[in-house]
């Protein structure tokens, strides 16, 4: 396409000035043949076709489009170069332009022009070159941009869908463990008080069939919530209110369980109010079903900024031999369901969970959690 521009110019001229020989269609060729490499090596390119286009105005032959090929070779060192590359380039190109109007202009009169025009021409490629360079990187950014966006998003997505599943664990491995412990051990006091104390069996059935219903009821909540996600489920997240109903409900199950409040109970979070009831519920089902204690001590206290729960039970050591006088330290809440479940309702809140034996028997859940909600478990906690 160039070619077709720039022959016929060449092959014309004023008859004032030098007309077409061997070297003008020589300098053609080179400029043409260079321009197919322009890509691969941009710079030398610009260079071949810039000395040729010299050439021909040293040599006499002046036309309109003979600076065609440097223009194109111009533009492309821009296009796939940087901005260092185009302004070093541009210096050099203008500078040697100048050079080549003035001696030119010495001898035939300066046909090119003004030096002064003669050093701005080989800036229109450069700058348009630059400007399509510079339009094609912010497109790329964009669109990469736009990708980062969207994997953000689908993380972000995974993240929530992770969250959300840990927290239906949660919510089912409260109510099935804890209901499913109470009417087991129920329906157990029910089988052997059946033919002796049918009162006693009457009675254990009832708790059962109360435990069903609740779970029930606890269950179709959490299906409603998960079948209608934009409808807030109406009744309320069970709290420190209703402790004394849960404590009372394991003493029914066999367990001697009471109650001690310390200090006031009232501005807390209702996440945080929810974390301590799952995790006392937790706690003594967990004693109901491993521990064969028969009393259990639940203690709700308020210390300044925390809010510290304990369940303290009095089965029997959990090692052989004689009880050590020093009371082994607590641990982390790491195994089991149901410690994974406490410590994760506790982190998810900014608090902690620990646990271990008590010397000469029993066993210890502690948990300290923060009275003011923290803004990470705002930000990312759900109860």
């Amino acid at each position: 396409m160039v070619g077709l521009f720039t022959a016929p110019d060449a092959a014309s001229n004023d008859p004032d000035y030098q007309q077409a020989d061997g070297l003008t269609w020589l300098l053609l060729a080179v400029s043409l043949i260079a321009l197919v490499w322009r890509r691969r090596w941009p710079v030398p390119v610009a260079i071949v076709t810039g000395a040729a286009c010299a050439g021909w105005a040293l040599h006499g032959h002046i036309g309109e489009l003979l600076n065609l090929p440097v223009i194109v070779a111009l533009y492309t060192v821009a296009v796939l170069g940087d901005r260092r590359h185009t302004l070093w380039t541009g210096l050099v190109a203008s500078l040697v332009s100048g050079a080549v109007a003035l001696r030119v202009g010495r001898d035939v009169a300066n046909p090119q022009g003004l030096p002064m025009l003669e050093m701005i021409w080989p800036l229109v490629p450069l700058l348009l070159g630059e400007v399509i360079r510079t339009r094609r990187q912010l497109m790329d950014e964009y669109a990469a941009r736009a990708v980062r966006a969207e994997e953000e998003r689908e993380r972000e997505a995974a993240r929530r869908v992770h969250e959300e599943r840990l927290r239906i664990a949660r919510e089912l491995h409260d109510i099935v463990a804890h209901t499913v412990t109470a009417m087991t051990v129920q329906a157990g006091v029910a089988l052997d008080a059946l033919d002796t104390r049918p009162e006693v069996s009457r009675q254990a059935m009832r708790q059962v069939r109360d435990s069903g219903k609740e779970a029930v009821g606890e269950l179709r909540t959490t299906v409603t919530v998960l079948r209608d996600h934009d409808r807030d489920s109406t009744a309320p997240a069970p709290g420190l209110a209703q402790l004394p109903e849960l404590v009372g409900r394991f003493s029914d199950s066999g367990v001697d369980s009471v109650l001690r409040h310390d200090g006031p109970a009232d501005g807390l979070s209702p996440m945080v109010e929810l974390a301590a009831y799952r995790i006392v519920q937790e706690a003594l089902t967990n004693v109901v079903k491993h521990s064969g204690a028969r009393h259990a001590a639940v203690s709700v206290a308020r210390h300044d900024d925390r809010l510290c729960v304990e369940i303290v039970d009095d089965g029997p050591p959990s090692q052989i031999g004689p009880p050590s006088e020093v009371e082994p330290p607590f641990r982390p809440a790491t195994g089991g369901f149901g410690l994974v479940g406490m410590r994760e309702r506790a982190a998810a809140v900014g608090g902690s969970v620990e646990y271990g034996p008590v010397s000469g028997g029993g066993f210890r859940v502690r948990a300290s959690l923060p009275v003011v909600l923290p803004a990470e478990a705002l930000r990312g906690g759900r109860p």
